[in-house]
């Protein structure tokens, strides 16, 4: 059993880490799933409240919040998988939650990118309101995530994937690693 963290900030590439996986047929569990549907369930939008919603949900429920939300859909996977691949931890106590729960089995891997670079990737992606129709700025985000704890998560990374080449160069990256494991890329 082995469960993949993916931990990064805004635009560094968690999404298409998890798009690798989906296309190997490793399951995703994705955080920001479980914030998205509480969005709706609270009736406000996901592109625009995202930031707000994931804030109350740890302020409500604890800073695990998230975490403990997407134990039950990660373990259900792991049920008929060997691998899940879980995109979007955002705090040291999300991975701590993960560690607890997955003991040897939890490999967290930080993905990185320099700002400019990701505010590219972000713009193209075009799945996200701009600040300038409402929604948050990318230096924003990055303080947000970063005030939940996830430069601390990104410290205890098992291993860090710089996503600064080409978008083939990152997904073999990330096939190599999926398929035959982190020792290959040290």
């Amino acid at each position: 059993m082995t469960v993949i963290g993916i931990v990064g900030l805004p635009g560094s590439g968690k999404s298409e880490a998890a798009n690798v996986a989906a296309e190997m047929d490793v399951p995703v569990v994705t955080m920001g799933d479980v914030i998205r549907e509480e969005c709706r369930d609270r009736g406000l939008d996901p592109a625009s409240d995202h930031g707000t919603v994931a804030k109350a949900l740890r302020e409500e429920n604890g800073p695990a919040a998230i975490a403990e939300r997407s134990l039950p859909m990660i373990e259900a996977e792991l049920e008929s998988n060997d691998t899940v691949l879980v995109d979007g931890i955002r705090s040291d106590v999300e991975v701590e939650a993960f560690e607890t729960a997955f003991g040897d089995g939890f490999l967290l891997v930080e993905i990185d990118a320099p700002f400019e670079l990701r505010a590219d990737r972000l713009d193209l992606r075009g799945r996200d309101t701009s600040a300038d129709d409402g929604g948050e700025s990318l230096e924003d985000r990055d303080a947000r995530e970063l005030g939940f704890g996830m430069g601390e998560a990104m410290d205890m990374a098992d291993l860090t994937i710089e996503n600064t080449e080409t978008l083939a160069a990152f997904q073999r990256t990330v096939r190599t690693l999926i398929r035959d494991g982190p020792e290959v890329l040290d």
